[in-house]
């Protein structure tokens, strides 16, 4: 199959800029959204297949791939989880879709987790690949996370510092960050590849991401405390998968964690792959999606 093959490549307005997303198939609207330091292109083995029964939306998130990138800030709040799920509300609702379904990876997964947060209206089922809640890693933190996802704190100092850097050799940084986990050169689709390459080597982008990890660690924190305050939880159905080589299920009950942030029905499992669950096991996480998602 040709990469994304049937889908159309498009770029639309929300507030706060443009969202650069494919969309294919025809049925149910499924919203995709992807992980770091990638772009919609990482479901390019699953988006196809589930086209065939659903509408299925791949944007690129703000700051991410060639969607809008908000500039550095002190108080870090255009890259808030907040104003990034209404990003996505908004493109949904310009597509005609009121409400709709979710599955996520990464950093796309802190963007869901908020999405169905505050506009619970909205997403009727929700799926989050190989992350526990992002006030978790931090509350739980301990020598295992802080040297094995070093690069939340790495990435969270203070601009320019961490830009700087990567931008020297974007290239190597993307090979070593992505390899956690050994990896075959050929790990990547080379089409999906060539998309990310050709995103860290724009150094909005950089900024962007640096940015993103600069909200978590702080008004993303401010905002989840608020909604564990209050109450506030997913309250439609969820699947956890998270992949069996990664560091997810050694650190974490993943299920556990999400059951006390949910109010509905949790289920979930693990999947013979790494951090990069569709692009290194797309058969599981597609039998996974196929009798999850109605």
């Amino acid at each position: 199959m040709a990469f994304f093959e049937g889908f159309d490549l498009r770029s639309i307005a929300v507030s706060g800029g443009d969202l650069r997303l494919r969309i294919g198939g025809s049925g149910p609207p499924l919203l995709m959204l992807h992980g770091n330091p990638q772009t919609h292109a990482m479901w390019h083995a699953v988006a196809p297949v589930l086209a065939e029964r659903f509408t299925v939306i791949c944007p690129d998130l703000r700051g991410y791939g060639r969607s809008f990138k908000p500039g550095v800030s002190d108080d870090h709040a255009p890259y808030a989880k907040r104003p990034m799920a209404r990003d996505l509300a908004e493109l949904m609702t310009g597509l005609g879709h009121e409400s709709f379904q979710v599955a996520s990876h990464d950093r796309g997964a802190r963007v869901a987790h908020r999405l169905a947060l505050d506009a619970p209206e909205r997403v009727r089922k929700l799926a989050v690949l190989d992350i526990v809640p992002t006030i978790e890693h931090f509350e739980r933190t301990d020598m295992a996370f802080a040297m094995g996802y070093y690069h939340w704190f790495w990435l969270a100092q203070r601009h320019p510092f961490p830009e700087n850097l990567i931008n020297l050799a974007p290239e190597d940084w993307f090979r070593a960050h992505t390899s956690r986990e050994p990896k075959d050169d050929d790990f990547f689709h080379p089409d999906a590849l060539a998309d990310y390459l050709a995103a860290v080597r724009d150094p909005a982008m950089i900024g962007g991401m640096c940015e993103d990890y600069r909200a978590a660690a702080t008004i993303d924190l401010e905002h989840d405390r608020a909604s564990r305050e209050a109450g506030d939880k997913i309250a439609c159905p969820l699947l956890v998968l998270w992949g069996s080589k990664g560091r997810i299920g050694a650190w974490y009950e993943p299920l556990d964690l999400w059951r006390a942030y949910s109010a509905a029905d949790v289920d979930g499992a693990p999947v013979n792959a790494g951090h990069y669950l569709a692009e290194e096991a797309p058969e599981e996480v597609l039998a996974h999606f196929q009798s999850f998602f109605d």
